[in-house]
């Protein structure tokens, strides 16, 4: 940062030793004393000069070094370096955002503050005006991936928007992974009622959740469901858990071969889900799993199911 900053030189507003005019021999002889009605007027206008000038001075270098100082350094910021300075204990929490989902992040944000893991959270901004906004207002905790999405606007569910947006998603956890640190992956439209972390029983390889929960008892299995009728599981991508294992590298870069080879297309309308559910069911027996409870990590199934009945 150090290299980007440049030292004003101090003003030397009565550097000159002599007047414009020229001296008479008499004057030359006598001091200037500020009691007297000259020396009060060159006092007070010093004193205007200086209290106009400088805070300009100050308010200048406010408002245009700083940004570009900021700017430069966030888009040289790396994973690494992002990771390393949010991390705590190990791991890190992380979220992948764009400028339309900011409302959303921020009210996630504050349901993990309230159980005090904040410190621990990196936004992967996926835009630069991400990029700047969380960096101005939390300084180090978003990071942008190369090469940034082109497009700026929401993206539906079911659009190749969505598919590219949510497709770089395994990258980033790998890398992390790679790097050696625990991380705990979440979809910013959900929220903490509590800390999770306390439930993250054992030391298994991958966490999550299932998105089938209403047809399972609320104290079920930790194991990997059985496939559903498409042949594969339906494990929810909004919260994953994993640890720097063979096992959890060996799922996400499977998860990144089965996007690879089911792309979006206008006939087939994938999204990230099915390719993460297809790398569990392939890794099956090669990895430790853990299916977290749906008494304590609730889906929105059944408030769906409610809303629905009382609709009809």
């Amino acid at each position: 940062m150090s290299t980007f900053l440049h030292q004003r030189q101090p003003l030397h507003l009565l550097s000159d030793p002599y007047p414009i005019s020229p001296r008479s021999t008499t004057n030359s002889q006598r001091p200037l004393s500020i009691f007297n009605r000259t020396g009060l007027i060159v006092l007070l206008s010093v004193l205007v000069v200086l209290g106009v000038l400088f805070p300009w001075i100050g308010m200048s270098q406010g408002l245009f070094s700083n940004p570009k100082i900021s700017i430069k350094q966030w888009r040289n910021y790396s994973l690494q370096d992002a990771v390393s300075f949010v991390a705590k204990d190990g791991t890190v929490i992380v979220c992948a955002v764009s400028q339309p989902y900011l409302p959303f992040l921020s009210n996630w944000l504050i349901s993990i503050t309230r159980q005090k893991h904040q410190d621990k959270v990196l936004v992967i901004a996926e835009d630069y005006a991400t990029l700047y906004k969380v960096n101005e207002k939390w300084p180090g905790h978003a990071v942008l991936i190369p090469p940034a999405p082109d497009s700026q606007t929401a993206h539906k569910f079911g659009s190749q928007g969505f598919f590219n947006f949510t497709s770089r998603r395994p990258r980033h956890l790998l890398h992390i992974l790679e790097l050696g640190y625990n991380v705990m992956y979440n979809d910013v439209d959900m929220v903490w009622l509590a800390d999770p972390f306390p439930y993250l029983e054992g030391n298994h390889d991958v966490y999550f959740t299932d998105d089938m929960a209403m047809v399972k008892p609320l104290e079920h299995s930790h194991d990997l469901p059985a496939p559903g009728k498409k042949g594969r599981t339906y494990i929810c991508s909004c919260m994953i858990f994993l640890r720097p294992t063979i096992g959890a590298k060996l799922v996400m870069n499977k998860w990144i071969e089965e996007l690879e080879a089911q792309p979006w297309s206008k006939a087939k309308k994938a999204n990230d889900q099915p390719a993460f559910n297809w790398a569990l069911n392939k890794t099956a027996g090669q990895v430790c799993t853990f299916n977290l409870l749906v008494s304590i990590y609730q889906t929105s199934q059944p408030f769906l199911k409610r809303d629905r009945a009382r609709m009809v």
